[in-house]
């Protein structure tokens, strides 16, 4: 293995022991998110509101929108997660509510 070979090996060794850890920071804070998101579900349940709440979604989406733009991730890319964990969390609310 050449130096240049060696060193590339160990600057990606690196990148991905930084993205290991990176992938446990989203699914701890996934984790957590949902911890609240059930108890928002239960609340709702108990309380007769709906399981969704477009209004409150739209600002979310917004808000995460502008979050990516400053973290200089694709806006896109940022709303179709959102939009996924969102749709995650409606259907949670819906168990509740049956």
């Amino acid at each position: 293995m050449s130096d240049t070979t060696a060193r590339a090996a160990e600057i990606l060794k690196g990148h991905r022991e930084s993205i290991d850890r990176l992938d446990a920071i989203l699914i701890y804070t996934l984790g957590e998110r949902f911890k609240h998101t059930q108890a928002v579900g239960k609340l709702k349940a108990e309380h007769d509101l709906p399981p969704s709440d477009p209004a409150r979604e739209a600002q979310q989406i917004a808000r995460l929108e502008d979050l990516a733009i400053r973290a200089d991730l694709d806006p896109e890319f940022a709303k179709k997660l959102l939009r996924f964990v969102i749709d995650e969390v409606i259907r949670h609310h819906e168990r509740h509510q049956s």
